[in-house]
């Protein structure tokens, strides 16, 4: 794909976002602004960001920073904990200016907070606590986690009550680094009422706890303009994906992903009118992504 295509594809999904009152960040880029404000703020509205594992390049970190600052990205989001050098990844930042604005936790997955073993929840908080050092020395605002997962082994109420009792072990951490624990719904079979999801956060009654929506996950239990309704000031940040029924029917589950923006089920109209409303905008868009590495969007 030639440089110029590449960029037009992440700038099209720009109407997906709605104009705030603040820098943001997201997938998309000045087109935003110029659709849904009356008036734009002397500074960039939202910023392109992706995952750092979409990076397929066989590159070092350096030169990695280099090629995504070449294309056009803001910032990269990495994985916490991981394998890179902190030293080589604070260099490439500062050297070329691409900004880490947050991290996602690479062990909510394997060992989750809800898991039946006590030494697994450990060994989890465990890794979220070094997710958000990590996150404070990048110069990052949150760190995703996934709260919990039900499954034939874990019911529900379990999945509540363990998950809520080791984020609290981590708000301490939270305080002293100052990044903030983003809950994201993804397919985990748990929080998928937005009221829900809304309760979950408020009932640890801290201001370092909230949501990382995630637009296109919740078109399988709802829809987008309920959740961010019910979320609300509740919600950090957002992670932009399209997604397609038809493709969901016509070739499997995982396939509905594999769709253009503003080709999809994701009404993005009806979105940018339910961010406007709450205007949560003002804090930052999140890591939107696609499944193909050429046209997904992403960040904080």
């Amino acid at each position: 794909m030639q440089r110029r295509d590449f960029l037009k594809n992440t700038a099209m999904a720009a109407s997906a976002v709605a104009a705030g009152s603040s820098v943001l960040y997201g997938a998309e880029a000045a087109a935003a602004s110029a659709a849904s404000a009356p008036a734009v703020a002397a500074r960039p509205m939202v910023k392109k960001s992706l995952k750092w594992g979409m990076v397929k390049e066989d590159l070092s970190i350096m030169d990695k920073f280099k090629l995504l600052k070449d294309l056009g990205y803001d910032g990269v989001e990495l994985d916490s904990p991981d394998k890179l050098d902190m030293k080589e990844v604070l260099a490439a930042r500062d050297k070329t200016g691409l900004e880490l604005p947050g991290t996602v936790n690479s062990m909510h997955w394997k060992l989750p907070l809800s898991d039946p073993d006590p030494k697994k929840r450990e060994e989890c908080v465990k890794s979220i606590e070094k997710a958000l050092h990590d996150t404070k020395q990048y110069g990052g605002t949150t760190v995703l986690v996934v709260p919990g997962v039900v499954n034939a082994n874990v019911t529900y109420a379990e999945a509540y009550e363990r998950s809520q009792a080791e984020i609290r072990k981590l708000l301490p951490v939270a305080e002293k680094t100052g990044v903030k624990i983003a809950f994201e719904n993804v397919w985990n079979q748990f929080l998928i009422s937005p009221l829900e999801a809304a309760r979950y956060v408020d009932e640890f009654k801290h201001p370092m706890v909230g949501w990382y929506f995630d637009v296109g996950n919740v078109l399988r239990y709802g829809y987008p303009v309920s959740w961010i309704e019910a979320l609300d000031k509740r919600i950090l940040k957002l992670d932009l994906k399209e997604f397609s029924f038809k493709k969901q029917n016509d070739l499997g589950l995982w396939k509905g992903f594999d769709v253009e923006f503003m080709e999809g089920d994701c009404n993005w109209a009806e979105v940018n009118k339910a961010l406007q409303k709450d205007r949560l905008l003002r804090l930052g868009i999140g890591r939107g992504f696609r499944r193909r590495p050429q046209t997904f969007i992403n960040y904080p």
